[in-house]
């Protein structure tokens, strides 16, 4: 019986040791993608503390319901587009359009020159003007995160402004800080292709080769002290027998 158990600890700690070899790299990457997600509060990673307050909406404005043209409206929403109040309207399926909401006149897309005004214009310290270049819906950077026609303004230092193309919304702010953050959180989910999915089986296969490692680990080490205390009463007889004699 005795030699069964030993061949089964054996047997025990070399399954341990493969499963940690297995698993020892996405533990790793886990330890320190996680540890990179938490040095900075997610809203400075966000870019939230360099976002200006915005514009509150006048309290006397005598809003024009927008031209709808006939098309089924979603949702409608009140706004402030820098100084001008309008009307962002929500129709069915993923279009928006901005509307003058003292005049209900839908308004044209936003010109770059309309977006780089508008980003400066939601930022405390706008910075040096880098580029300006208008994306389509289904070809934004992978930072947007968003299926929406948009401006980004690059300014120095790293920072993109992202601007609705359509409605004049400030859609993101992303920083350098951010677009690392945005490759550790892709490690951390094992998905650096969208950095969105959070349930493929890779992340899971490996959570749950993780989780009996560790498991196995304790019951290997719980097995280990119950035979230390086994073995200690008999070291101690012997010691005792050896000092009377």
């Amino acid at each position: 019986m005795s030699a069964l158990k030993t061949r089964l600890r054996a047997q025990l700690l070399r399954i341990h040791i493969w499963l940690g070899w297995l698993v020892g790299v996405p533990l790793i990457l886990w330890t320190l993608s996680g540890l990179v997600m938490v040095i900075k509060p997610i809203d400075e990673v966000r870019g939230s503390d360099l976002r200006s307050e915005p514009v509150a909406i006048p309290a006397t404005l005598a809003a024009v319901p927008p031209q709808l043209n006939g098309r089924p409206v979603q949702k409608l929403e009140l706004a402030m587009r820098g100084a001008r109040p309008v009307w962002l309207v929500r129709y069915s399926g993923d279009d928006s359009r901005a509307a003058d909401a003292t005049t209900g006149a839908l308004l044209p897309p936003v010109t770059a020159a309309e977006a780089r005004v508008i980003a400066d214009g939601a930022l405390k310290a706008p910075g040096k003007l880098l580029s300006v270049r208008r994306f389509a819906a289904d070809a934004n950077p992978i930072e947007l995160r968003r299926d929406r026609p948009a401006w980004r303004i690059v300014y120095d230092g790293g920072l993109h402004a992202y601007v609705d193309a359509d409605t004049g919304e400030l859609l993101a702010l992303r920083t350098g800080y951010w677009r690392g953050y945005d490759f550790f959180w892709g490690l951390h989910i094992m998905d650096l292709q969208t950095r969105e999915d959070t349930h493929h089986p890779l992340l899971i296969g490996f959570t749950a080769v993780s989780l009996v490692t560790v498991v196995l680990g304790f019951v290997m080490l719980f097995v280990r002290q119950r035979r230390r205390r086994k073995q200690s009463p008999s070291r101690s007889r012997e010691g005792l027998g050896e000092g009377m004699s």
